[in-house]
């Protein structure tokens, strides 16, 4: 900021510099150095779908979240699967909250579906996952499939 002041005659101004130099000078550190300056922060990398999904599914499974939490992320069976599955709350712990441990995945040819298996820690009992995710036409993923230790592969009632 520089403003201007009369000189104690009157007769001619002289600028007058806010503390700390002119504006845009950067300020020096000891020696004349520069002082550092933090790196850019990237933007955090986002998780792949079969983490996000096994983590979505935990928390239904777990009792955390209800089984409509999935309604817009789940396609044709999968749905009725958690319905059948969550109400037992499989995943539910007395002790610390499930944590999912491992997520890995097979990817189809054309990268239109996934097969994925998570390894899930309750307490000190590991639990098995597995389910099926397909890409839509919108390019979106959702999930065709749910097994919990072979819960969720029987077929519904006629």
């Amino acid at each position: 900021m520089t403003t201007t002041t009369l000189t104690p005659t009157g007769s001619t101004p002289r600028p007058r510099r806010a503390p700390g130099g002119p504006a845009g000078a950067r300020p020096r550190g000891p020696a004349g150095t520069h002082p550092r300056t933090p790196a850019p922060r990237s933007r955090p990398r986002a998780l792949p779908p079969h983490t996000v999904f096994a983590e979505r599914l935990l928390a239904v499974l777990s009792g955390e979240r209800p089984v409509h939490w999935m309604l817009g992320h789940t396609v044709g069976e999968a749905y009725e699967q958690l319905v059948r599955i969550a109400p037992e709350t499989p995943l539910r712990s007395h002790g610390p909250r499930p944590v999912l441990r491992r997520c890995s995945v097979q990817v189809d040819e054309d990268r239109t579906a996934l097969e994925a298996f998570a390894t899930i820690a309750t307490g000190p009992r590991v639990r098995a996952m597995a389910f099926r995710l397909e890409r839509g036409e919108d390019q979106r993923w959702r999930c065709a499939a749910v097994e919990l230790d072979g819960l969720g592969t029987t077929a519904l009632p006629a």
